[in-house]
């Protein structure tokens, strides 16, 4: 197939937030998550890292007529990579895979002065609800680095995240239970 595709692996395996489509589950094998801040943006965001040795579990969706624009907009602060051969998939032969990563020399560790917006959070965590069910959820925690070194910044009741989804009782008390069974730091915004 000529149509390139994407690998998402946050708010991108989210598909109330793009349109882009099919999307088929996959892995991307040599990277893991990390939240990290850049300078540009206030608060940490969710990177994808080269990681030797290492899989995350993602979502591919095709870029009708390679219409980068939009994707590209959404995810400014990112290099759109190649990682064809990265991508594990059933979706048959795709010519090409694109990942968003924040270029090194760019991103730093996140930190208390870049906090992790849980509305933010909640949209990667009902994303991999939906598609990979509860032990797919656990998954993003275990091949995501940076929990501990930024605080969740709770705001919910106002949600801050451009992209903030409503959630089921049931989504936010599996996503609450999660967070303190791990210790995450939650504060209030």
């Amino acid at each position: 197939m000529t149509t390139p595709f994407f690998f998402g692996y946050g708010s991108l395996v989210n598909q109330r937030t793009h349109s882009n489509r099919p999307a088929h589950l996959a892995r991307a094998t040599g990277w893991r998550r990390a939240w990290v801040h850049v300078e540009a943006h206030p608060l940490a965001v969710l990177t994808a890292v080269p990681a030797p040795g290492h899989e995350i579990e993602g979502l591919i969706a095709a870029v009708p007529g390679a219409d980068w624009q939009t994707l590209d907009t959404r995810e400014k602060e990112y290099d759109r990579l190649d990682a064809t051969t990265a991508v594990l998939h059933e979706a048959g032969e795709l010519r090409s895979i694109a990942i968003y990563s924040v270029p090194e020399a760019r991103r730093r560790p996140a930190h208390e002065g870049r906090p992790i917006l849980l509305s933010y959070l909640d949209v990667v965590l009902q994303g991999y609800l939906d598609m990979f069910g509860e032990a797919g959820a656990v998954r993003f925690f275990e091949t995501t680095d940076g929990w501990d070194s930024a605080p969740v910044l709770n705001d919910r009741p106002s949600p801050r995240y451009p992209r903030a989804q409503a959630l089921t009782g049931e989504e936010t008390a599996w996503i609450d239970a999660a967070l303190a069974a791990r210790g995450i730091d939650v504060r209030p915004a």
